[in-house]
């Protein structure tokens, strides 16, 4: 059984949240939270978030209850989302262009091996 949970237009840059998940894919969900507690990133905060939410998708789940410790991290993508464009003033009377970028982040929890 999967459940999974999925955090939209998230402002943190993509390639940060990519370097959290990273490190939970794979790992069961009691090592995966321990991991991302001890993280001191921005990314990891929102990360552990997602992960909460599926957890609890997953042991309330009107199928089947599982516990939290069988289930494992079968996927934690980040994607892309859309970039907010900022200026700033520059040199000579020209505009700097600031990306504010956002993040799409889904993490699939299975309690299949």
């Amino acid at each position: 059984m999967q459940a999974q949970a999925i955090s939209k237009y998230i402002r943190v840059s993509p390639f940060r949240a990519r370097q959290v998940t990273r490190l939970i894919q794979g790992k069961t969900v009691p090592e995966a939270v321990a991991m991302v507690q001890v993280i001191p990133q921005k990314a990891a905060r929102l990360v552990s978030k997602t992960l909460r939410s599926a957890i609890a998708n997953a042991e309330n789940s009107e199928k089947t209850s599982v516990s939290a410790e069988e289930l494992v991290v079968k996927e934690a993508v980040v994607g892309e989302g859309p970039t907010m464009r900022r200026f700033r003033p520059k040199a000579r009377g020209m505009a700097g262009r600031i990306r504010k970028r956002t993040s799409h982040i889904k993490i699939v929890v299975t309690d299949e091996a």
